[in-house]
């Protein structure tokens, strides 16, 4: 699986990014990548193919200045491994950036609207469209009043991500707002992390140790916006959620090992976990009666 990071804050994201990603190694990754809102209001992009290395010494002669910043490291699921398919992705105007973990099961009929409606698509990837589709949920919001928590980016993520099939979990920014950072989880994990000054997004609990052992799982279907002094969480229909914040005791390792002796027992118990993402977008219950099952092909 892909790993995912998001940062906002007091300190400068860039190298935290990078720190945080190394901590994600274990998920396997064939590129990685950042962007980072700058001071002057730029998105700021620097992505790779190959290992996370090749991305630290980019970031270590060109790295950039901002607050607020997302990265990733990618597993491929759609195109081959190039600096053009590696994560973060950007909309047409470069205002909104997505990093995504998961599948877009429907992305090849997305991706044709949106070439039908002008957006211009350069990488191979399914997350692309993601980053389209939000940009056209921000168009259509701009003389709408702010809802889901006073977020136009959380709000445009939420209907953008209803036109999505598939599992997905996601950090989106977004120029108009340079300090928040939107995330959302369907049947993929999501955790934010709340820090001092500073609040975290990432896929699991090890990339945010180093700054914080309190943590919100977010739930299936839930989005969440992240400042740095503030956390709001929204379900899909836009309603504002009550979260409970876990303390974490486990040290580093067994959190990645998620608390079992060893990673060969954590893949043996998360075998129904995997089975049921391999097959999300695949099946559908022929009868409500009767809970039977078939394959889509």
């Amino acid at each position: 699986m892909c790993g995912i990071v998001g940062y906002t804050g007091d300190r400068s994201s860039a190298l935290l990014l990078l720190d945080a990603l190394r901590h994600l190694e274990y998920r396997g990754y064939d590129s990685a990548g950042i962007a980072v809102i700058s001071p002057e209001g730029r998105m700021e992009l620097r992505k790779t193919a190959g290992k996370i290395d090749k991305l630290a010494e980019l970031l270590s002669s060109d790295a950039p200045e901002g607050s607020t910043g997302i990265g990733h490291t990618r597993w491929a699921t759609h195109g081959r491994p190039s600096d053009e398919n590696a994560h973060p992705h950007t909309d047409c105007t470069g205002n909104v950036c997505v990093v995504h973990n998961g599948v877009v099961e429907n992305y090849a009929e997305l991706r044709a609207e949106l070439q039908r409606d002008g957006h211009t698509l350069s990488s191979e990837t399914d997350t692309e469209v993601l980053a389209h589709l939000i940009e056209s949920a921000l168009r259509g919001l701009a003389d709408a009043p702010c809802e889901s928590g006073g977020s136009r980016l959380l709000e445009a993520c939420r209907r953008a991500l209803g036109r999505v099939r598939g599992l997905y979990a996601i950090a989106a920014v977004s120029l108009d707002e340079p300090d928040v950072i939107v995330g959302a989880r369907s049947r993929a994990p999501l955790i934010v992390g709340i820090g001092d000054n500073a609040n975290f997004l990432a896929s699991d609990v090890p990339a945010v140790l180093d700054h914080t052992r309190r943590v919100i799982r977010l739930r299936e279907g839930e989005l969440a916006a992240i400042r740095p002094h503030e956390v709001t969480v929204i379900d899909q229909q836009g309603h504002i959620q009550q979260t409970e914040i876990e303390e974490i005791t486990l040290d580093r390792m067994a959190a990645e090992k998620a608390g079992y002796p060893h990673f060969f027992l954590k893949e043996v118990y998360e075998q129904p976990e995997a089975l049921e993402r391999t097959l999300a977008g695949r099946l559908t219950a022929t009868s409500s009666r009767s809970q039977s099952w078939k394959i889509l092909i």
